[in-house]
């Protein structure tokens, strides 16, 4: 195998981790920060007030996003299989 396919499969790993956890972490980032403030300025320091929220955006995007993060980590995989193949013969 040469370097350029490591790298080419390095980059796709990458890009497919990125483009499938990415949304999740950003909505949970953005609730979490928007939380944040409200409670640094109304000073209440309650757990589930964070927590709640956060949950309920992460199962929403999921739900949005489930069909597009399934297709990336099949076609993923497909690739990842096919270099494998192709290194075999």
């Amino acid at each position: 195998m040469q370097y350029q396919q490591f790298a080419m499969v390095g980059r796709e790993t990458l890009q497919s981790v990125l483009f499938t956890v990415g949304p999740v972490l950003l909505a949970a980032l953005a609730v979490g920060l928007v939380l944040g403030m409200v409670q640094a300025a109304t000073s209440i320091n309650e757990a589930t007030l964070t927590f709640v929220p956060k949950l309920v955006v992460v199962a929403v995007v999921l739900a949005l996003s489930g069909p597009f993060m399934v297709t990336t980590i099949s076609n993923f995989f497909q690739s990842v299989f096919t270099e494998i193949a192709r290194v075999g013969r």
